[in-house]
């Protein structure tokens, strides 16, 4: 369990404070049931409630400094996600998405930039659901990694590129 004051990633949020664990007063909801009350810091006039007994799934401790650089340090051995089922890759993408999980929003990066070049070498134009893809991915993971080091998320593509040529 997670306690007020916490740090945690949810998808399609980014990081988030945990500000409160209440009860809802709602009609349609147990009013045994606990949420957190969280507060994205990309918006921090927008609240958010997860149940307390479900938010495995939905959220998870933010990355700490330490693990961020790991993961940075990490980037040139984590293969691209290749999907060649054009049916299929949005749901893979959504999934990498969904999970939050920085491995897994790399190599859906990677994935989306070596189709991007690939096309553009064949006079081809990247596709929108490519596009959106690679800015939703670079958003969730450029700005845990810029919460975990104390930098802005506009930061994060030069500190990676910085990190990964001095390797």
């Amino acid at each position: 369990m997670y306690s007020v004051g916490d740090y945690v990633v949810k998808a399609n949020n980014g990081v988030c404070r945990i500000e409160d664990i209440v009860h809802l007063n709602l009609s349609s909801v147990s009013s045994d049931r606990l949420y957190y009350l969280l507060v994205p810091q990309s918006d921090k006039s927008a609240k958010l409630y997860v149940p307390v007994d479900t938010s495995d799934s939905l959220i998870r401790s933010v990355l700490s400094e330490e693990g961020a650089w790991a993961i940075i340090d990490k980037i040139p051995d984590i293969s691209e996600t290749w999907i060649a089922n054009d049916k299929l890759r949005e749901q893979e993408y959504k999934e990498a998405i969904k999970s939050c999980d920085p491995e897994l929003l790399i190599g859906i990066i990677k994935n989306i930039y070596l189709r991007k070049a690939k096309r553009q070498s064949e006079g081809k134009k990247s596709t929108s659901v490519d596009d959106r893809y690679f800015r939703m991915a670079e958003q969730a993971l450029y700005s845990e990694l810029a919460f975990a080091i104390g930098r802005q998320p506009e930061e994060i593509n030069t500190i990676i590129q910085d990190r990964i040529s001095k390797q």
